[in-house]
């Protein structure tokens, strides 16, 4: 039998007690190296050993993550409930899936809006059909509100940025409500994608809700299926998706391409983003006498890396 590997390192080997830095990276390097090494040849041992035997292999362990081990919330929405049903036929967003209404989205920024904020405003009108950017010119929000509902705009998105980065967006459903507030983190426009698509066409795109499954999550799914006309135009091949994962909401864009007539890939087309949920509030914006539904407070909510709110 061949001889047993050399182990580099003795078994309380420790980094930290190297004193030199560079001695003491260069080894943290190599004892990464080593344990990359040793689990690649543990999961080829395993491997071979499903192979040797075949259909009698055990099944696959399901990895534990956060997301699996998620605390169970009571709000989780079941969709045979009677009462979720009765709610969701009289809210705010029932004409829009009743087909009684067709979006029409105004999206403005903060006063004077630097030019990736303008750039961003500008591709997030090409993915929402419907849409029309306004500048602010230092327009209180209370004012815009009543011009909309004049107007029949049925939703608000406004863009907030710091210095010159797009941090928030503020989404209010016209005309009673409600407002979500939410953090905006990782924007990519289209020309920082890497292996992008070329433009979006103008149809309408499929929407594609992942993952929102409490009462709170199902309310917030529907604002953002409430930012796309019901009937989506499959021929144009586009999807946007909201992915929940962890109380974090990505925002991606695609193209179906299909390559054959099983085979079929998708093709980013941008911008991407990621939201929050800070607070829900009801009725439209009033960030004096607003009713709050939902706030989020870090310190006595986040008590657990296991418990999500969506």
């Amino acid at each position: 039998p061949p001889a047993p590997e050399r182990v580099l390192f003795p078994p309380t080997f420790s980094v930290s007690e190297i004193k030199n830095k560079q001695r003491r990276h260069f080894m943290f390097l190599r004892w990464k190296q080593q344990q990359r090494k040793e689990k690649l040849a543990a999961r080829k041992k395993r491997r071979k050993e499903r192979e040797a035997l075949g259909d009698k292999a055990p099944p696959k362990a399901i990895p534990k993550t956060i997301e699996n081990q998620r605390v169970y919330d009571e709000t989780t929405v079941d969709p045979n409930d009677e009462e979720v049903a009765f709610d969701e036929a009289t809210d705010e967003f029932a004409p829009y899936f009743n087909r009684q209404t067709v979006p029409k989205i105004l999206i403005t920024t903060s006063d004077r809006p630097r030019g990736r904020t303008v750039r961003f405003c500008e591709q997030l009108s090409t993915v929402i059909p419907n849409s029309h950017v306004y500048y602010r010119r230092g327009l209180a929000l209370k004012r815009i509100i009543p011009q909309c509902i004049a107007r029949d705009f049925t939703d608000l998105i406004v863009i907030n940025e710091d210095r010159k980065i797009p941090n928030g967006l503020l989404l209010s459903h016209l005309p009673d409500g409600p407002t979500a507030h939410f953090r905006m983190s990782s924007v990519r426009l289209r020309k920082e994608i890497k292996r992008k698509g070329k433009e979006p066409t103008e149809h309408v795109p499929e929407v594609i809700l992942n993952n929102f499954t409490t009462r709170l999550g199902h309310s917030i799914g529907r604002m953002f299926a409430c930012l796309f006309p019901h009937d989506p135009q499959f021929i144009g091949r586009q999807v946007a998706t909201f992915h929940n994962q962890r109380d974090y909401i990505f925002f991606r864009f695609h193209r179906y391409i299909f390559k054959s007539e099983k085979k079929v890939g998708i093709q980013e087309l941008g911008p991407r983003f990621t939201l929050k949920l800070r607070s829900l509030q009801k009725g439209t914006f009033d960030s004096k006498f607003g009713e709050y539904e939902w706030i989020h407070k870090r310190r006595e909510m986040d008590t657990s890396r296991r418990k999500f709110h969506l």
